[in-house]
Protein backbone atom coordinates (compact mmCIF):
# COMPACT_ATOMS: atom_id res chain seq x y z
CA UNK A 1 0.00 0.00 0.00
CA UNK A 2 2.51 2.09 1.10
CA UNK A 3 4.35 2.00 -2.44
CA UNK A 4 0.64 2.44 -4.41
CA UNK A 5 0.74 5.64 -2.55
CA UNK A 6 4.25 6.76 -3.36
CA UNK A 7 3.70 6.11 -6.92
CA UNK A 8 0.46 7.93 -6.89
CA UNK A 9 2.52 11.10 -5.55
CA UNK A 10 4.75 10.74 -7.71
CA UNK A 11 2.38 11.04 -11.04
CA UNK A 12 0.26 13.82 -8.87
CA UNK A 13 3.60 15.86 -9.01
CA UNK A 14 4.30 15.33 -12.95
CA UNK A 15 0.75 16.34 -13.90
CA UNK A 16 1.31 19.13 -11.85
CA UNK A 17 4.32 19.86 -13.75
CA UNK A 18 2.78 19.04 -17.25
CA UNK A 19 -0.41 20.84 -16.74
CA UNK A 20 0.19 24.38 -18.15
CA UNK A 21 -3.13 25.71 -16.69
CA UNK A 22 -2.40 27.07 -13.10
CA UNK A 23 -6.13 26.86 -12.03
CA UNK A 24 -5.61 23.00 -11.75
CA UNK A 25 -2.50 23.33 -9.30
CA UNK A 26 -4.80 24.03 -5.88
CA UNK A 27 -6.80 20.76 -7.06
CA UNK A 28 -3.55 19.02 -7.46
CA UNK A 29 -2.13 20.19 -4.47
CA UNK A 30 -5.44 19.20 -2.13
CA UNK A 31 -5.23 15.52 -3.63
CA UNK A 32 -1.39 15.66 -2.71
CA UNK A 33 -1.77 16.52 0.69
CA UNK A 34 -4.94 13.66 1.08
CA UNK A 35 -2.42 10.88 -0.01
CA UNK A 36 0.08 12.02 2.07
CA UNK A 37 -2.21 12.22 5.14
CA UNK A 38 -3.07 8.49 3.80
CA UNK A 39 0.70 7.51 3.42
CA UNK A 40 1.76 8.31 7.05
CA UNK A 41 -1.60 6.57 8.31
CA UNK A 42 -0.46 3.87 6.51
CA UNK A 43 3.18 3.53 7.76
CA UNK A 44 1.60 4.34 11.24
CA UNK A 45 -0.35 1.39 11.10
CA UNK A 46 0.97 -1.96 12.91
CA UNK A 47 2.92 -3.94 11.44
CA UNK A 48 1.84 -7.76 10.47
CA UNK A 49 4.09 -10.32 11.80
CA UNK A 50 5.95 -12.56 9.50
CA UNK A 51 4.50 -16.23 9.17
CA UNK A 52 6.30 -18.85 10.99
CA UNK A 53 6.56 -22.08 8.88
CA UNK A 54 6.69 -24.16 12.50
CA UNK A 55 5.77 -24.29 15.83
CA UNK A 56 8.02 -24.18 18.48
CA UNK A 57 7.58 -24.09 22.17
CA UNK A 58 10.95 -21.58 23.29
CA UNK A 59 9.47 -19.19 25.29
CA UNK A 60 10.67 -15.65 23.93
CA UNK A 61 8.60 -12.87 22.63
CA UNK A 62 8.56 -13.26 18.68
CA UNK A 63 7.05 -16.92 19.44
CA UNK A 64 3.22 -16.57 19.55
CA UNK A 65 2.93 -20.20 19.93
CA UNK A 66 4.74 -20.63 23.58
CA UNK A 67 1.97 -20.60 25.48
CA UNK A 68 -0.22 -23.42 23.17
CA UNK A 69 2.51 -25.71 22.82
CA UNK A 70 3.10 -25.35 26.72
CA UNK A 71 -0.09 -28.09 26.46
CA UNK A 72 2.30 -30.63 24.60
CA UNK A 73 4.87 -30.17 27.49
CA UNK A 74 2.57 -30.19 30.51
CA UNK A 75 0.93 -33.85 28.98
CA UNK A 76 -2.38 -32.55 27.71
CA UNK A 77 -2.16 -32.53 24.29
CA UNK A 78 -0.30 -35.13 22.57
CA UNK A 79 0.99 -33.63 19.74
CA UNK A 80 -0.60 -29.45 19.76
CA UNK A 81 1.16 -28.67 15.98
CA UNK A 82 -1.56 -31.36 14.13
CA UNK A 83 -3.93 -28.43 14.71
CA UNK A 84 -2.36 -27.09 11.28
CA UNK A 85 -3.26 -29.61 9.76
CA UNK A 86 -6.79 -29.81 10.26
CA UNK A 87 -9.85 -27.58 8.61
CA UNK A 88 -13.10 -26.26 10.11
CA UNK A 89 -15.53 -24.33 8.29
CA UNK A 90 -17.85 -21.74 10.00
CA UNK A 91 -21.34 -21.35 8.97
CA UNK A 92 -22.80 -17.69 10.41
CA UNK A 93 -20.45 -14.94 10.87
CA UNK A 94 -22.41 -13.47 14.25
CA UNK A 95 -21.90 -12.78 17.92
CA UNK A 96 -21.05 -16.56 18.40
CA UNK A 97 -19.54 -17.54 14.88
CA UNK A 98 -17.14 -14.40 14.78
CA UNK A 99 -16.02 -15.19 18.39
CA UNK A 100 -15.42 -18.84 17.48
CA UNK A 101 -13.50 -17.62 13.84
CA UNK A 102 -11.45 -15.70 16.28
CA UNK A 103 -10.60 -18.11 18.81
CA UNK A 104 -9.38 -20.90 16.57
CA UNK A 105 -7.37 -18.09 14.56
CA UNK A 106 -5.61 -17.70 17.46
CA UNK A 107 -5.43 -21.30 18.11
CA UNK A 108 -3.06 -21.60 15.10
CA UNK A 109 -5.71 -23.60 13.27
CA UNK A 110 -4.75 -24.61 9.64
CA UNK A 111 -7.76 -23.31 7.49
CA UNK A 112 -10.78 -22.04 8.38
CA UNK A 113 -13.50 -21.17 6.17
CA UNK A 114 -16.11 -18.54 6.52
CA UNK A 115 -19.94 -18.36 5.32
CA UNK A 116 -22.20 -15.66 5.52
CA UNK A 117 -24.46 -13.72 3.33
CA UNK A 118 -24.90 -10.58 5.62
CA UNK A 119 -23.25 -6.97 5.04
CA UNK A 120 -22.09 -4.44 7.58
CA UNK A 121 -20.75 -2.38 4.74
CA UNK A 122 -19.07 -4.58 3.76
CA UNK A 123 -19.81 -8.56 3.72
CA UNK A 124 -19.06 -10.35 6.89
CA UNK A 125 -16.91 -12.70 5.34
CA UNK A 126 -14.90 -10.39 3.36
CA UNK A 127 -14.39 -7.97 7.21
CA UNK A 128 -13.78 -11.60 8.89
CA UNK A 129 -10.85 -12.29 6.57
CA UNK A 130 -9.19 -8.49 7.38
CA UNK A 131 -9.44 -8.87 11.17
CA UNK A 132 -8.40 -12.89 10.93
CA UNK A 133 -5.82 -12.17 8.47
CA UNK A 134 -3.89 -9.77 10.76
CA UNK A 135 -4.50 -11.54 13.88
CA UNK A 136 -2.65 -14.76 12.42
CA UNK A 137 -1.09 -14.67 9.04
CA UNK A 138 -0.63 -18.72 9.28
CA UNK A 139 -4.12 -19.32 8.72
CA UNK A 140 -5.26 -20.32 5.83
CA UNK A 141 -8.82 -18.05 5.22
CA UNK A 142 -11.82 -18.67 3.16
CA UNK A 143 -14.75 -16.50 2.45
CA UNK A 144 -17.87 -17.36 0.98
CA UNK A 145 -20.40 -14.51 0.73
CA UNK A 146 -23.30 -16.68 -0.25
CA UNK A 147 -27.05 -17.67 0.96
CA UNK A 148 -26.68 -21.47 1.57
CA UNK A 149 -30.49 -22.03 2.01
CA UNK A 150 -30.96 -21.35 -2.01
CA UNK A 151 -30.21 -24.21 -4.30
CA UNK A 152 -27.16 -22.01 -6.25
CA UNK A 153 -25.93 -21.83 -2.41
CA UNK A 154 -26.09 -25.32 -1.32
CA UNK A 155 -24.17 -26.31 -4.11
CA UNK A 156 -21.46 -23.92 -3.73
CA UNK A 157 -21.58 -24.94 0.15
CA UNK A 158 -21.43 -28.73 -0.74
CA UNK A 159 -18.46 -28.24 -3.09
CA UNK A 160 -16.63 -25.92 -0.46
CA UNK A 161 -17.09 -28.74 1.79
CA UNK A 162 -15.50 -31.68 -0.62
CA UNK A 163 -12.60 -29.37 -1.68
CA UNK A 164 -9.36 -31.26 -0.32
CA UNK A 165 -6.74 -29.06 -2.23
CA UNK A 166 -5.61 -28.18 1.27
CA UNK A 167 -5.12 -31.54 2.44
CA UNK A 168 -5.40 -34.31 -0.40
CA UNK A 169 -4.54 -37.22 1.51
CA UNK A 170 -7.20 -36.69 3.57
CA UNK A 171 -10.22 -39.35 3.13
CA UNK A 172 -13.90 -38.27 3.11
CA UNK A 173 -15.07 -34.40 2.86
CA UNK A 174 -12.44 -31.74 2.22
CA UNK A 175 -12.87 -30.43 6.20
CA UNK A 176 -12.57 -31.89 9.48
CA UNK A 177 -15.37 -29.95 11.26
CA UNK A 178 -18.10 -27.78 10.31
CA UNK A 179 -19.71 -25.33 13.29
CA UNK A 180 -23.23 -23.77 12.70
CA UNK A 181 -23.44 -20.62 14.58
CA UNK A 182 -26.13 -19.75 12.39
CA UNK A 183 -29.53 -18.12 13.95
CA UNK A 184 -32.77 -19.81 12.21
CA UNK A 185 -33.85 -23.47 12.25
CA UNK A 186 -33.87 -23.40 8.03
CA UNK A 187 -30.35 -22.98 7.74
CA UNK A 188 -29.09 -25.08 10.76
CA UNK A 189 -31.74 -28.03 8.87
CA UNK A 190 -29.32 -27.06 5.48
CA UNK A 191 -26.51 -27.99 7.06
CA UNK A 192 -27.63 -30.94 8.84
CA UNK A 193 -28.58 -31.83 4.95
CA UNK A 194 -25.17 -31.60 3.93
CA UNK A 195 -23.56 -33.13 6.83
CA UNK A 196 -25.69 -35.96 6.40
CA UNK A 197 -24.74 -36.74 2.17
CA UNK A 198 -21.19 -36.06 3.12
CA UNK A 199 -21.13 -38.04 6.08
CA UNK A 200 -19.60 -34.88 7.51
CA UNK A 201 -19.37 -34.38 11.68
CA UNK A 202 -20.64 -31.03 12.74
CA UNK A 203 -21.19 -29.07 15.81
CA UNK A 204 -24.06 -27.11 16.92
CA UNK A 205 -24.90 -23.92 18.65
CA UNK A 206 -27.10 -21.70 19.60
CA UNK A 207 -28.35 -18.47 22.09
CA UNK A 208 -31.86 -18.25 23.77
CA UNK A 209 -34.29 -15.77 21.82
CA UNK A 210 -33.73 -13.64 25.67
CA UNK A 211 -29.66 -14.45 25.36
CA UNK A 212 -29.62 -15.85 28.43
CA UNK A 213 -29.15 -19.16 27.69
CA UNK A 214 -27.55 -21.27 24.97
CA UNK A 215 -26.08 -24.69 24.15
CA UNK A 216 -23.52 -26.44 21.81
CA UNK A 217 -24.34 -30.27 20.32
CA UNK A 218 -22.08 -32.61 18.84
CA UNK A 219 -23.87 -34.70 15.52
CA UNK A 220 -22.26 -37.51 14.02
CA UNK A 221 -23.95 -38.69 11.10
CA UNK A 222 -25.62 -42.08 12.11
CA UNK A 223 -24.05 -41.88 15.66
CA UNK A 224 -25.92 -39.28 17.36
CA UNK A 225 -29.20 -37.99 17.08
CA UNK A 226 -29.36 -35.18 13.45
CA UNK A 227 -31.65 -32.23 13.92
CA UNK A 228 -34.18 -33.60 12.27
CA UNK A 229 -34.13 -36.59 14.73
CA UNK A 230 -35.52 -34.31 17.45
CA UNK A 231 -36.64 -31.01 15.89
CA UNK A 232 -37.69 -28.09 18.23
CA UNK A 233 -41.14 -28.44 19.54
CA UNK A 234 -42.43 -25.57 17.98
CA UNK A 235 -41.22 -26.96 14.69
CA UNK A 236 -42.34 -30.39 15.01
CA UNK A 237 -46.06 -28.88 15.93
CA UNK A 238 -46.08 -27.59 12.74
CA UNK A 239 -45.82 -23.95 13.23
CA UNK A 240 -43.61 -21.38 10.55
CA UNK A 241 -40.75 -20.35 12.62
CA UNK A 242 -40.90 -16.88 10.26
CA UNK A 243 -44.53 -16.55 11.55
CA UNK A 244 -42.89 -16.48 15.26
CA UNK A 245 -40.90 -13.04 14.61
CA UNK A 246 -42.98 -10.12 14.82
CA UNK A 247 -42.83 -6.56 13.13
CA UNK A 248 -40.31 -4.16 14.95
CA UNK A 249 -39.42 -6.80 17.59
CA UNK A 250 -36.29 -8.16 17.26
CA UNK A 251 -34.31 -11.12 19.86
CA UNK A 252 -31.62 -9.98 22.77
CA UNK A 253 -28.22 -9.85 22.32
CA UNK A 254 -25.86 -10.32 24.89
CA UNK A 255 -22.04 -10.28 24.26
CA UNK A 256 -21.28 -12.34 27.17
CA UNK A 257 -23.84 -14.98 26.65
CA UNK A 258 -22.29 -15.15 23.20
CA UNK A 259 -18.79 -15.18 23.88
CA UNK A 260 -19.41 -18.06 26.39
CA UNK A 261 -21.25 -20.49 24.05
CA UNK A 262 -18.60 -19.42 21.25
CA UNK A 263 -15.96 -20.42 24.44
CA UNK A 264 -17.86 -23.99 24.98
CA UNK A 265 -17.96 -24.46 21.00
CA UNK A 266 -14.06 -23.75 20.45
CA UNK A 267 -13.24 -25.67 23.38
CA UNK A 268 -14.90 -28.93 22.27
CA UNK A 269 -14.13 -28.21 18.83
CA UNK A 270 -10.06 -28.64 20.03
CA UNK A 271 -10.86 -31.62 22.22
CA UNK A 272 -12.17 -33.67 19.08
CA UNK A 273 -9.27 -32.56 16.77
CA UNK A 274 -6.59 -32.73 18.89
CA UNK A 275 -8.02 -35.73 20.96
CA UNK A 276 -7.87 -34.72 24.74
CA UNK A 277 -10.39 -34.87 27.28
CA UNK A 278 -14.12 -35.48 26.81
CA UNK A 279 -15.95 -34.42 24.23
CA UNK A 280 -19.36 -32.85 25.15
CA UNK A 281 -22.00 -34.58 23.24
CA UNK A 282 -24.88 -31.80 23.94
CA UNK A 283 -23.64 -29.10 26.95
CA UNK A 284 -26.29 -26.26 27.95
CA UNK A 285 -25.68 -22.77 29.66
CA UNK A 286 -28.02 -21.14 31.58
CA UNK A 287 -26.80 -17.98 32.87
CA UNK A 288 -29.43 -17.01 35.34
CA UNK A 289 -28.29 -19.98 37.29
CA UNK A 290 -24.78 -20.88 36.23
CA UNK A 291 -26.41 -24.07 35.15
CA UNK A 292 -24.44 -26.08 32.51
CA UNK A 293 -26.92 -29.47 31.88
CA UNK A 294 -25.74 -32.18 29.33
CA UNK A 295 -27.22 -35.32 27.74
CA UNK A 296 -26.72 -37.58 24.94
CA UNK A 297 -28.99 -38.23 22.23
CA UNK A 298 -29.19 -41.15 19.83
CA UNK A 299 -30.52 -40.93 16.90
CA UNK A 300 -33.99 -41.44 15.76
CA UNK A 301 -34.74 -44.58 13.87
CA UNK A 302 -37.98 -42.84 12.27
CA UNK A 303 -36.32 -40.12 11.44
CA UNK A 304 -37.57 -37.99 8.58
CA UNK A 305 -34.13 -37.06 6.65
CA UNK A 306 -33.23 -40.09 4.19
CA UNK A 307 -29.79 -39.38 4.61
CA UNK A 308 -29.79 -39.38 8.12
CA UNK A 309 -31.05 -43.13 8.35
CA UNK A 310 -28.34 -44.17 5.24
CA UNK A 311 -26.04 -43.18 7.86
CA UNK A 312 -27.58 -45.20 10.72
CA UNK A 313 -27.93 -48.32 8.72
CA UNK A 314 -24.03 -48.14 8.02
CA UNK A 315 -22.70 -47.11 11.62
CA UNK A 316 -24.60 -50.18 12.60
CA UNK A 317 -22.98 -52.41 10.60
CA UNK A 318 -19.60 -51.09 11.40
CA UNK A 319 -19.87 -50.66 15.36
CA UNK A 320 -19.58 -54.30 16.29
CA UNK A 321 -15.84 -54.09 15.18
CA UNK A 322 -15.33 -50.15 16.47
CA UNK A 323 -16.71 -51.62 20.11
CA UNK A 324 -14.20 -54.29 20.09
CA UNK A 325 -11.05 -52.24 18.96
CA UNK A 326 -12.36 -49.40 21.90
CA UNK A 327 -12.20 -52.51 24.05
CA UNK A 328 -8.68 -54.13 22.87
CA UNK A 329 -7.48 -50.32 23.35
CA UNK A 330 -9.03 -50.23 26.76
CA UNK A 331 -7.04 -53.17 28.41
CA UNK A 332 -4.25 -52.26 26.32
CA UNK A 333 -4.05 -48.95 28.50
CA UNK A 334 -5.10 -50.19 31.72
CA UNK A 335 -2.35 -52.85 31.40
CA UNK A 336 0.12 -50.10 30.65
CA UNK A 337 -0.93 -48.34 34.00
CA UNK A 338 -0.78 -51.32 36.05
CA UNK A 339 2.80 -52.55 34.70
CA UNK A 340 4.44 -49.02 33.95
CA UNK A 341 5.92 -46.87 36.86
CA UNK A 342 4.05 -43.60 37.04
CA UNK A 343 6.25 -40.67 36.54
CA UNK A 344 9.33 -43.06 36.35
CA UNK A 345 11.23 -39.78 34.50
CA UNK A 346 10.02 -36.75 34.47
CA UNK A 347 11.40 -32.79 33.66
CA UNK A 348 9.42 -31.48 36.52
CA UNK A 349 10.74 -33.99 39.14
CA UNK A 350 7.35 -35.09 40.28
CA UNK A 351 6.56 -38.24 42.54
CA UNK A 352 4.20 -40.29 43.70
CA UNK A 353 4.14 -41.51 47.60
CA UNK A 354 2.01 -43.69 49.95
CA UNK A 355 -0.38 -42.03 52.21
CA UNK A 356 1.73 -43.81 55.49
CA UNK A 357 4.64 -41.75 53.81
CA UNK A 358 3.33 -38.42 53.61
CA UNK A 359 1.35 -38.89 57.46
CA UNK A 360 5.24 -40.17 58.54
CA UNK A 361 6.34 -36.68 56.84
CA UNK A 362 3.71 -34.47 58.26
CA UNK A 363 4.70 -35.97 61.77
CA UNK A 364 8.73 -35.34 61.07
CA UNK A 365 7.67 -31.89 59.87
CA UNK A 366 5.88 -30.87 63.32
CA UNK A 367 8.59 -32.32 65.44
CA UNK A 368 11.27 -30.52 63.46
CA UNK A 369 13.19 -27.55 65.21
CA UNK A 370 12.86 -24.37 64.61
CA UNK A 371 16.12 -22.04 63.10
CA UNK A 372 17.84 -20.39 65.86
CA UNK A 373 16.10 -17.16 66.59
CA UNK A 374 12.88 -18.26 66.15
CA UNK A 375 10.07 -19.45 68.43
CA UNK A 376 6.44 -20.77 68.03
CA UNK A 377 3.73 -18.25 68.95
CA UNK A 378 1.54 -20.75 69.41
CA UNK A 379 2.25 -24.20 71.57
CA UNK A 380 2.26 -27.59 69.61
CA UNK A 381 0.04 -30.55 70.77
CA UNK A 382 1.83 -31.68 72.71
CA UNK A 383 2.58 -29.39 75.25
CA UNK A 384 -1.56 -29.27 76.08
CA UNK A 385 -1.13 -31.44 78.82
CA UNK A 386 -3.41 -32.21 81.77
CA UNK A 387 -3.62 -29.20 83.65
CA UNK A 388 -2.41 -29.14 87.41
CA UNK A 389 -5.44 -29.03 89.81
CA UNK A 390 -5.67 -25.94 91.81
CA UNK A 391 -4.44 -25.57 95.76
CA UNK A 392 -7.69 -24.41 96.37
CA UNK A 393 -9.30 -27.83 95.15
CA UNK A 394 -6.98 -30.06 96.90
CA UNK A 395 -8.17 -28.19 99.99
CA UNK A 396 -12.10 -28.66 99.87
CA UNK A 397 -11.59 -31.91 98.71
CA UNK A 398 -9.93 -32.82 102.23
CA UNK A 399 -12.27 -30.80 103.81
CA UNK A 400 -14.78 -33.10 102.51
CA UNK A 401 -12.77 -36.57 103.81
CA UNK A 402 -12.60 -34.74 107.36
CA UNK A 403 -16.61 -34.20 107.22
CA UNK A 404 -16.92 -37.61 106.30
CA UNK A 405 -15.22 -39.19 109.02
CA UNK A 406 -16.36 -37.25 111.65
CA UNK A 407 -20.19 -38.39 110.57
CA UNK A 408 -18.64 -41.70 110.43
CA UNK A 409 -18.03 -41.52 114.10
CA UNK A 410 -21.05 -39.99 115.33
CA UNK A 411 -22.84 -42.71 113.28
CA UNK A 412 -20.91 -45.39 115.21
CA UNK A 413 -21.33 -43.83 118.63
Amino acid sequence: MEVELKEMLDDLEALNQALPDPSYKDSIAKLQRHVGHLTNLVKSAPTQRSKVKDMSAEVVDSNPYSRLMALQRMGIVENYERIREFSVAIVGIGGVGSVAAEMLTRCGIGRLLLYDYDTVGMTKTDAAVQTLSDINPDVVLESYTLNITTVQGFETFMAGLRNQNFHSSKHGSGVDLVLSCVDNYEARMVVNQACNELNQTWMESGVSEDAVSGHIQLLIPGESACFACAPPLVVASGVDERTLKREGVCAASLPTTMGVVAGLLVQNTLKFLLKFGQVSPYLGYNALKDYFPTMEMKPNPQCSNAACLERQREYILIKPARDAAAKAKMEAEASCATECPVHDDNEWNISVVDDDEMETADVLRSSDALPEGLVRELPSADEFKKPPVPEEANASIDDLEDLRRQLDALNAD
